[in-house]
C-alpha cells in the first residue's frame, strides 16, 4: 500500500479531529488518536509508542473531564441539576442551528433550566450560565491542545 495515501488519510483524521474538539458533532480526540493509530500502524515510520500511549491515556482523561468539568463549575457557580438538565437538552437542540447553536443553546438551556427551578433569582441564573461558559471553556481548551499536540506529533514525524 502507498504510504502517502496513509499519510494523507492521517492528516485529514487529524484535523477532522481538531475541529471536532470545537464543533460537537464530530468525536474530537477519538478521530485524532485514530488518525494518530492509523499514521503509527499503517506506514513505516519511527513514532515512538509511548506517544500512543500519552495521547490514548490523554483521550481517556478527556473524555471523563467533558463530563466532570461542567458539573464542578456549574455547581462552584452556584447552579442546580435543573441547569445541567437544560444544558443538555440546549445543547441537543442547538445542534440543528449550526454553526454556534450548540454553544447558544447550551447557555441559554442552562438559563432556562434554572429559571425554572427558581424564577425570581435571575442573578443565580445568570452565575450557572458563567459556570456552564467557564465549563465549556476548559474541557474545549484542553481537548483542543491534546488534539493540537497529536497533529504536531505526526506533522513532524512525517516531515
Amino acid at each position: 500500500m502507498d504510504y502517502s495515501l496513509v499519510n494523507l488519510f492521517s492528516i485529514i483524521l487529524l484535523f477532522l479531529g481538531l475541529l471536532g474538539t470545537v464543533i460537537p458533532v464530530l468525536p474530537g480526540l477519538l478521530l485524532s488518536l485514530c488518525g494518530v493509530l492509523i499514521y503509527k500502524f499503517g506506514t513505516s515510520n519511527d513514532l515512538p509508542m509511548i506517544y500512543i500511549w500519552i495521547f490514548s491515556i490523554l483521550t481517556i482523561i478527556s473524555m471523563i473531564l467533558n463530563y466532570v468539568i461542567p458539573a464542578r463549575t456549574n455547581r462552584k457557580y452556584g447552579g442546580t441539576r435543573w441547569g445541567s438538565i437544560g444544558s443538555v437538552i440546549g445543547t441537543i437542540v442547538g445542534l440543528f442551528f449550526p454553526p454556534f447553536g450548540f454553544f447558544i443553546g447550551m447557555l441559554l438551556g442552562v438559563f432556562v433550566g434554572e429559571l425554572l427551578h427558581d424564577a425570581n433569582d435571575k442573578k443565580k441564573a445568570l452565575n450557572s450560565v458563567k459556570g456552564a461558559f467557564v465549563g465549556f471553556i476548559f474541557g474545549t481548551g484542553f481537548n483542543f491542545m491534546v488534539g493540537l499536540a497529536m497533529l504536531i506529533v505526526v506533522l513532524i514525524d512525517i516531515f
